[in-house]
């Protein structure tokens, strides 16, 4: 089977669709032919080797932690899905953007819901829940999310919000009306936020881990930041991605949200997305087509 893979470290030419044999579910696995697979900023590090000492690769390394596709075998254990049924979900160990991926959580896809759309949500799905459950958001709680117009954050104002928590979002100029239309309180990034928030915070999520740490810890101590490795040394703590929990749940929640896509990309443009994605201003997802349209 063809899957998109780098066999080293470098800039976005670096991608290429090559043969790689057909993964094999094992227990509590499912495999899926994909249609669609989402492209993170955190595809890009491990592409990058930005990431290469926090999270060594086995190279050649397939990429991709999420994808969305027709359930194709099934592993050991496995119910309450059949060949056939459209899902989407992940795999955090990569190899998601390929004609064939095995996941470990997934839920059905909602109808409402495109393959686009489905093919970005299982890794912020995720992501939201996890961050959002280490500060306890929720009713009656304000959160402030900085960097919450991405892929992660424009999902995590909108589970915030569905949890009766008042949400301060932070973004560029250009995306403040896109906050405001998700029932977030916008505010500009970057230095002096702080000083712009004029009510108490009760928790704060770091999404997109541009350093603004100081300025969270000034506005509350319950902080948890996605990406920024300085958190240690601040105090803060850096939620990672457990293996051994149960997903499921989170990922079924991806019929009370919008998806928002800002790109779809042929995955024979991969280099194209991946190098769209490390602008860091992306506003929601970008999604490689893999498959076949339905």
């Amino acid at each position: 089977m063809k899957a998109l893979l780098f066999a080293r470290y470098g800039d976005p030419s670096v991608l290429e669709i090559a043969d790689v044999p057909a993964p094999v579910p094992g227990p509590g696995q499912i495999r899926v032919a994909v249609r669609t697979a989402g492209v993170s900023p955190g595809d890009v590090a491990l592409r990058s080797g930005a990431w290469r000492d926090r999270a060594p690769l086995r190279l050649p390394y397939v990429v991709g932690v999420e994808a969305a596709g027709v359930v194709d075998a099934l592993g050991p254990g496995v119910g309450g899905v059949r060949p056939g049924d459209p899902v989407f979900g992940l795999r955090a160990s990569g190899g998601a953007t390929a004609e064939l991926a095995l996941l470990d959580a997934w839920a059905a896809k909602p109808p409402a819901m495109s393959w686009d759309e489905a093919g970005g949500a299982a890794a912020a799905l995720e992501t939201s829940v996890r961050a959002l459950d280490a500060v306890a958001v929720g009713p009656g709680t304000t959160v402030l999310l900085d960097g919450a117009s991405g892929g992660v954050g424009h999902l995590m104002v909108q589970l915030a919000v569905a949890r009766g928590a008042r949400v301060l979002g932070t973004a560029g100029p250009a995306n403040q009306q896109f906050l405001a239309g998700l029932s977030a309180a916008p505010l500009l990034h970057g230095p002096g936020l702080a000083a712009r928030v004029t009510e108490r915070v009760d928790a704060a999520v770091d999404v997109a881990g541009r350093g603004g740490l100081p300025e969270l810890l000034r506005l509350t101590p319950n902080v948890v930041t996605l990406v920024d490795p300085a958190a240690a040394a601040l105090g803060v703590r850096l939620t990672r991605y457990d293996p051994a929990a149960d997903h499921h749940a989170a990922l079924a929640l991806g019929s009370t949200v919008t998806v928002h896509v800002t790109a779809t990309y042929p995955w024979t443009a991969a280099a194209e997305a991946h190098t769209r994605v490390a602008t860091g201003h992306t506003r929601g997802k970008v999604v490689l087509t893999v498959g076949p349209p339905a």
